[in-house]
C-alpha cells in the first residue's frame, strides 16, 4: 500500500518535474541565443568573457543584462515585405539581396564608438509639435539623409527609433502604408489609427517622409497572399488617394510599388514595364489631383542579373519604362544601391570582372558582364545614365535602399558578401561623401537600411543590414550608427 502511494505520487509530479526541466532548457537556450547578439565592451573588466565567434557587432559591459527582444503583438501582422532580395541566376548559385549605399565619414577621422545599451529616448508629446503643411512643391538637397524605419506595430519603439534618427542628423524616414493593413477587408473601409498615429510622431521629430504604397489586401486580388498589383489598378489609385486626403500637405514623397521588376512582386507574373508604368500613372495622377506637391517617386527596383520570366535587370527595365511613357508620371527615379562586398568607390567595371566581388554564380552562368556591375554601390551611375539617354537628366535619383550585410550565419546566402562591423560603418559613411564628391546634384534622399523592425529576430536576414537592432527597451545599436551620427551633413 505504502509503495503503491508512492508511485502515485511519482506519476503525478513526474510530468512537473519534466515540465520543469523542459521549461529551463529553453530558457538558457533562449538566454544563451541573445547573449550570441553581443559581446562586452572593450575596456570593461574582462575576467571570463571572450567575444562570440557569431556576432560581433554589438558589446555590452560585462556588468550588463543582455538585450530583451522584442515580444510578438498577438493578432497583429508585422510589415510585410520589410525587404528585398536580389534574384540570382538559374543556378545554384549564393543569392545576393538587394540593400542600400554605403555612408561618407572619413573613417580615419571620425571615431565610431562601439554599440552600447542606453534607455530609450524620452517620448516626444504628437500634440506638442503643429504639422508642417506644405504649401509648395517638396525638393531634396543633394544628397539628403534619410533612414528606412518600421513604425507601424509598437507606436514607443517608433518614438524611440524616430529620436534617434533625428538625434543622428538625419532629415528623412522611409515608412511603408500597406494597403493590406489600412483597407483590410472592403474597399472603403480605413483603419487609419496607426497611420494617424505615425503621422503624429514622424511631425512632433520634425522629419519629413517617404511613405511606400503596395502590398494589396484580399479583396483586390492580384494574387493574394503574394504581392501583385490589384485586379483593378483603380483600387489601387483611390487607395493612393485616399491617403493623400487624409495627410495633404504632411506626407513629403510616395514611393510607387516596390521592385515590380520580380515576379514575387508583381502575383507572381512576369515583370512587365508597360503594366508598371500604367500603375505609376493613374496612381500618381490620384496623388497629385489631390495633392500637388509631394515628390513621386517611381518604384525602386531589385539588383539582379536575371533576365527572364522571374527578374528582370533594373537598366532594361527602367529603359522600357521610359519607353512605355513613364518619365511624365515620376518626378524622381526611384534606385537601389547595395554594397555588397566592395567599398563605395568601387568602379562597377571591377567589380564585374572579379569572382567575389560579382556573384559567383554568374561567372558559371556566362551572365554578361554589363549585369554583373549591379553588385556595387556605383551601380547608381549605370541607372543615372538610363535617364540621360532619354533626356530625363533634369530629374533626380532618389536612393530608396542602400547598405551592406554583416550576416556572419554560415549557411546564408548572403554570407558571400558579408562585411565586419566596421567595414560597414566606415562604407555607410564613405557612400555618402562619394555621393556628395562626385553625383551632386543629381542625387536625391539617400535612404539607408534599416532602423531594424522590431519584430525582427537573429533568424531574420534583415537584422544583418540594420545599424539598429531588434531590442527594447535597450538600445542595440551597431557601430554604423555612432559614424553616422558624427559624419558632417552638409
Amino acid at each position: 500500500m505504502k509503495s503503491g502511494n508512492n508511485n502515485s505520487n511519482l506519476v503525478v509530479f513526474l510530468p512537473i518535474i519534466g515540465g520543469m526541466v523542459i521549461a529551463g532548457a529553453l530558457i538558457c537556450a533562449a538566454a544563451f541565443a541573445i547573449w550570441a547578439f553581443a559581446f562586452y565592451e572593450p575596456g570593461a573588466p574582462s575576467a571570463g568573457v571572450t567575444p562570440t565567434p557569431t556576432f560581433e557587432i554589438v558589446r555590452f559591459s560585462e556588468t550588463s543584462d543582455p538585450p530583451q527582444t522584442v515580444e510578438p503583438v498577438s493578432n497583429e501582422r508585422p510589415d510585410p515585405n520589410p525587404t528585398s532580395e536580389t534574384v540570382e541566376p538559374a543556378a545554384a548559385a549564393p543569392t545576393a539581396e538587394a540593400t542600400e549605399p554605403p555612408t561618407e565619414a572619413e573613417t580615419t577621422e571620425a571615431e565610431t564608438p562601439p554599440a552600447q545599451e542606453e534607455t530609450a529616448p524620452e517620448p516626444a508629446n504628437p500634440g506638442s509639435v503643429a504639422p508642417v503643411i506644405n504649401t509648395a512643391p517638396v525638393t531634396m538637397n543633394s544628397p539628403d539623409y534619410g533612414m528606412q524605419v518600421f513604425l507601424f506595430w509598437r507606436d514607443e519603439i517608433a518614438d524611440r527609433d524616430l529620436k534617434l534618427v533625428e538625434d543622428a542628423g538625419f532629415t528623412w524616414v522611409k515608412q511603408e502604408f500597406a494597403w493590406r493593413e489600412i483597407e483590410p477587408v472592403n474597399k472603403g473601409d480605413f483603419d487609419w489609427s496607426r497611420t494617424d498615429r505615425i503621422m503624429d510622431q514622424i511631425d512632433a521629430h520634425g522629419l519629413k517622409v517617404i511613405i511606400r504604397l503596395g502590398v494589396q489586401p484580399q479583396w483586390a486580388g492580384g494574387g493574394f497572399p503574394e504581392i501583385g498589383p490589384p485586379n483593378n489598378l483603380q483600387d489601387f489609385a483611390d487607395y493612393a488617394a485616399a491617403v493623400a486626403t487624409r495627410y495633404k500637405g504632411r506626407i513629403d514623397a510616395y514611393q510607387i510599388w516596390n521592385e515590380p521588376n520580380l515576379a514575387r512582386e508583381w502575383g507572381n507574373r512576369p515583370p512587365n514595364a508597360a503594366e508598371y508604368t500604367e500603375m505609376l500613372r493613374v496612381t500618381s495622377q490620384a496623388i497629385k489631383a489631390v495633392d500637388p506637391f509631394p515628390i513621386i517617386i517611381s518604384a525602386g527596383l531589385a539588383p539582379t542579373t536575371r533576365n527572364d520570366d522571374v527578374a528582370r535587370p533594373d537598366i532594361y527595365y527602367i529603359q522600357e519604362m521610359y519607353d512605355a511613357g513613364a518619365a511624365a508620371y515620376f518626378d524622381a527615379l526611384g534606385a537601389h544601391g547595395a554594397g555588397y562586398n566592395s567599398p563605395p568607390e568601387t568602379d562597377p567595371a571591377e567589380i564585374a570582372r572579379t569572382p567575389g566581388l560579382a556573384n559567383p554564380g554568374d561567372f558559371e552562368n556566362n551572365v554578361p558582364e554589363e549585369l554583373r556591375r549591379v553588385y556595387g554601390f556605383r551601380h547608381v551611375e549605370d541607372v543615372r545614365a538610363v535617364m540621360v539617354r532619354n533626356g530625363d537628366s533634369a530629374k533626380q535619383i532618389v536612393l530608396l535602399e542602400f547598405g551592406w550585410t554583416i550576416d556572419p550565419r554560415p549557411d546564408s546566402p548572403y554570407k558571400w558578401h558579408a562585411v565586419t562591423a566596421e567595414e560597414q560603418a566606415d562604407y555607410f559613411v564613405r557612400a555618402y561623401q562619394y555621393a556628395k564628391q562626385n553625383w551632386r546634384p543629381w542625387i536625391g534622399i539617400m535612404s539607408l537600411i534599416y532602423v531594424a523592425d522590431p519584430q525582427w529576430t537573429l533568424e531574420d536576414e534583415q537584422t544583418y543590414w540594420s545599424i539598429i537592432y531588434p531590442t527594447y527597451p535597450e538600445l542595440t545599436a551597431a557601430p554604423a550608427y555612432y559614424g553616422l551620427k558624427a559624419m558632417p551633413k552638409d
